[in-house]
């Protein structure tokens, strides 16, 4: 019996050590996600391909994002000394629009202030993955999930 394509991203994001050619070939079979599923708090977490903003997340202790509306979102939250979130006021704010990506248009996070764009596909109400691109880095896009 074949797995689904959300069924294939669930045991995926469990592994190490990736290779980026794996996830996207996951990546590329989720359907398009609508901005109004984001509302709320999520929970970020790598997905491990050794990508070097996992690393760079980590050591800002990147809790996830906040969707208050598609208009107004806080994109990098962190984990303060006493377990609670916090705004990292250095990445600004962000907004969600419907742009194309490899081919799907689905719903996608447009930093304010830097060149990166978070580009999301469902996997389920409580999980999106993400892939985000930066003209700024040139190690290829940062695969990354959201749950709740």
């Amino acid at each position: 019996m074949s797995l689904t394509p959300e069924q294939e991203y669930q045991e995926l994001v469990q592994r190490t050590d990736l290779s980026c050619d794996e996830v996207l070939a996951v990546f590329d079979k989720l359907k398009p996600v609508e901005p109004e599923q984001f509302i709320g708090t999520w929970i970020g977490a790598n997905v491990n391909t050794n990508h070097p903003t996992e690393e760079k997340l980590t050591k800002m202790r990147w809790a996830g994002k906040t969707f208050r509306s598609a208009e107004d979102v806080d994109p990098i939250m962190v984990y303060k000394e006493d377990g609670s979130r916090a705004w990292n006021e250095d990445w600004g704010h962000a907004r969600l629009r419907q742009i194309e990506f490899r081919g799907v248009v689905s719903t996608a996070m447009v930093y304010d202030d830097f060149p990166i764009i978070d580009y999301f596909r469902y996997v389920n109400d409580n999980l999106l993955a993400g892939a985000m691109d930066s003209k700024t880095t040139q190690a290829g896009p940062y695969y990354f999930y959201l749950y709740k």
